[in-house]
């Protein structure tokens, strides 16, 4: 029987949602160079992939977080997602911006949260976890509890591993590097010499070149 680590990862190469291009490197917002990209947000567009992702998702959340109050959501790539699982439960609906907004209320966080509220994080995307543990320290300022967080995908950086461990934030994700790669091989999405590669660019993917 499959896991879900694997039923996702091959849902999210069927509609290219990862692009996996070990010779031809993409450049990520942080300057790495990667062979690796990873869209979630293309799942959106999938009304299946959608309400898969949604279920799969608030499942996760009543499995590990049940005392769970409200959910956040990260801007951007998070907010309609949170907002799906957020109605899903019933419960209150909240996402967290990168910075606060240079007009109006200046807000950081957008909806409501009450003071000590349990809430759970939902991001698409964990790299090196900077941004995700952000929308964490807003919310912690803002006298809630942040209980986990579930993300749909991490690539499982080290420096992810130690900063969550650090913000002492339990995080629950979808899918993984390891199980994208290993479909990936499966269904010959890429050759078995890019996996060395790959494997090669994940241990130090700052200073990876190709």
């Amino acid at each position: 029987m499959k896991t879900l680590e694997k039923i996702f990862a091959a849902k999210l190469l069927k509609v290219k949602a990862i692009k996996l291009q070990p010779t031809n490197p993409f450049t990520w917002a942080s300057g790495w160079k990667s062979p690796f990209y990873c869209d979630n947000r293309k799942t959106l567009s999938y009304p299946e992939l959608r309400t898969f992702v949604k279920t799969e998702i608030t499942r996760l959340i009543m499995e590990q977080f049940p005392e769970v109050e409200a959910i956040a959501g990260v801007a951007t790539g998070a907010i309609a997602q949170g907002a799906l699982v957020a109605d899903a439960m019933g419960l209150p609906f909240v996402y967290v911006r990168s910075k606060p907004k240079d007009h109006g209320l200046e807000n950081l966080i957008e909806g409501e949260l009450k003071p000590g509220m349990k809430v759970v994080v939902v991001e698409d995307l964990i790299s090196t976890g900077g941004s995700s543990l952000k929308a964490v320290e807003a919310i912690r300022n803002n006298a809630c509890e942040v209980i986990g967080m579930v993300a749909s995908y991490t690539y499982g950086f080290d420096v992810a591993i130690d900063a969550f461990k650090a913000a002492d934030v339990k995080l629950v994700t979808l899918t993984n590097y390891e199980a994208v790669v290993q479909e990936a091989l499966n269904i010959g999405y890429i050759a078995e010499s890019d996996v060395d590669l790959l494997h090669e660019w994940r241990k130090d993917p700052a200073h990876w070149n190709v």
